[in-house]
């Protein structure tokens, strides 16, 4: 696993004095306020200058950032999570099997959804992140337990 975790991609630009949409931006809003400092392009900058576009965070950055360079942080600067309470890129790669141990898959995506986020398990599977559906998250035993019925 990576020691960084990506926050964004350098969208199009914004403007004529080097601002930038961010693809794919953090919740973490943070990120996207004068003074920050992560990697883009595995290069450290900071951003100079931050507003908000469409409700998309347009930001400026110093040194300037290429058109599609991916945004990361080193997973040490992430905030630490509430009990039950899970970065998406944790659950990628994890086991789904559903109560009563029958194997489904792998975790190959958390997608946002509008009312809840989704595991994409396997090319096919999608499951809701609510409590009816999902029982139990272990981490350290890298295993997601799913209740029976949401799988067929």
């Amino acid at each position: 696993m990576s020691d960084r975790v990506s926050i964004g991609r350098v969208g199009k630009p914004h403007g004529l004095e080097g601002f930038f949409y961010v693809e794919q931006p953090s919740d973490d809003g943070r990120w996207w306020s004068v003074g920050a400092r992560f990697l883009a392009g595995g290069r450290q900058v900071e951003v100079v200058a931050a507003r908000r576009a469409q409700g998309r965070p347009v930001i400026k950055v110093e040194p300037p950032a290429e058109r599609g360079m991916r945004l990361e942080v080193d997973r040490d600067a992430l905030p630490p999570t509430e009990p039950d309470e899970y970065y998406a890129f944790q659950l990628v790669g994890l086991e789904v099997v559903e109560e009563g141990g029958r194997a489904v898959g792998t975790v190959s995506d958390v997608l946002a959804g509008v009312a809840n986020d989704v595991l994409q398990v396997g090319d096919d599977v999608l499951l809701p992140m609510v409590e009816d559906c999902i029982r139990s998250v272990d981490l350290d035993a890298r295993r997601i337990v799913v209740a029976a019925g949401f799988v067929d």
